[in-house]
């Protein structure tokens, strides 16, 4: 039952994203004239309410399945935070269409840090081939200068995969249900460590017991990694946060 409610959400997530960011993507090619064809906003609203009442049944099949109370945020809620994963932790979703534009991402960004001080921000950005030339001072810009976490992710299908991987966290009973701040921040952390490239559970385990955060990991040396997971991974490490090109 749960692997079924894994997978379903990682469904309703992935379509979220398309209807949050990408509300035009919606469309299809029609056979008479090889032209798109847009959802009108009735279709785009309905099509939304749907994604609404799937989740909505989720959750209360997920609540059979253990104890406690899920908690609900309607988007007029969330600001300019994207997803909540608890009262301590948030999702602000960078998609490849806002890096292309322009700058308009960093007043997002810049008013998340200044509001939000008490919740962990980490920044999930679309990492693609029309985007990566601009993935290197946006890097410098989220984790240097306001100091939060970024992840880049290649699709929104891989984006709807890793946040479904975050909120699962340790519990196979229950994975929605309320718990306390130090049991959601361990699983969610090592989550976003793993993303790491040759970085597996065990050394994620191991750099954790060094580093307190995925800020302290950004800024530790070549050296220190060395000692703790070996040369190659500490250069992959190093070659994730700071030469995201190479």
């Amino acid at each position: 039952m749960i692997e079924k409610v894994h997978f379903h959400l990682q469904i309703i997530i992935f379509f979220f994203i398309l209807d949050r960011f990408y509300p035009w993507t919606l469309h299809k090619p029609t056979p008479q004239t090889g032209r798109v064809l847009h959802l009108s906003k009735e279709k785009r609203f309905h099509h939304h309410v749907s994604i609404c009442k799937a989740t909505t049944l989720l959750w209360e099949t997920i609540n059979l399945q253990g104890t406690g109370s899920v908690k609900t945020i309607f988007e007029e809620e969330l600001g300019v935070v994207d997803f909540h994963l608890s009262n301590k932790s948030c999702i602000l979703y960078v998609s490849e269409t806002d890096i292309v534009a322009g700058n308009n991402y960093k007043r997002k960004l810049v008013r998340f840090r200044n509001a939000n001080s008490s919740l962990q921000g980490i920044v999930l950005v679309e990492k693609t081939r029309l985007s990566e030339q601009y993935f290197s001072a946006m890097q410098k810009f989220v984790v240097f200068e306001l100091g939060l976490t970024l992840l880049p992710v290649a699709s929104q299908l891989e984006a709807s995969q890793l946040l479904t991987q975050i909120v699962h966290g340790e519990s196979k009973d229950n994975p929605f249900r309320r718990k306390s701040v130090s049991r959601l921040l361990d699983p969610l952390v090592m989550s976003l460590v793993q993303q790491i490239p040759g970085v597996g559970k065990v050394k994620a385990m191991a750099l954790l017991q060094h580093y307190t955060s995925i800020h302290q990991l950004c800024n530790a040396g070549t050296q220190e990694l060395q000692q703790i997971v070996g040369q190659a991974t500490a250069q992959h490490i190093r070659n994730f946060f700071h030469n995201p090109l190479v």
